[in-house]
């Protein structure tokens, strides 16, 4: 093993192996914390049983148009990011259900993104049509 950068992992995905798991979503709100001593007993019972999360889904608001709502809001989604690269989830995916300003909200949700793939995740806005990543 080397820890110099490689550019292809092909060679590392051809090395697989399948593994007897069953890939499960997590969502935000079955979740009773996102301290790290929390996920590293979830993270033991899930293995235990034969699980792996492969997708931690986030229902998120943004309908109170104040920037202090906003970036707590934000704020909550960075944290959750960082339980799913905890967790060995592949795919953060955020269900936003209301937006007042998406002007407000999209360079958040965009940092967040950027954090995601800092921490190999894929990341994901499903809602409103004017909020991308």
């Amino acid at each position: 093993m080397s820890a110099t950068t490689q550019a292809d992992v092909s060679t590392t995905i051809d090395g697989c192996r399948p593994v007897d798991v069953t890939p499960i979503v997590l969502d935000d709100e079955t979740l009773d914390s996102t301290v790290p001593s929390y996920l590293s007993e979830l993270k033991r019972t899930l293995s235990g049983e034969g699980l792996q999360p492969a997708q931690l889904r986030i229902s998120a608001r943004f309908d109170d148009d104040c920037s202090f709502t906003t970036q707590d809001e934000l704020d909550r989604i960075r944290e959750y990011v960082r339980a799913a690269s905890f967790l060995g989830a592949g795919t953060v995916t955020v269900r936003v259900e209301a937006v007042a300003d998406a002007s407000r909200v999209q360079p958040g949700l965009e940092a967040c993104a950027e954090r995601a793939r800092r921490e190999g995740l894929q990341f994901s806005v499903e809602g409103p049509t004017a909020l991308s990543v």
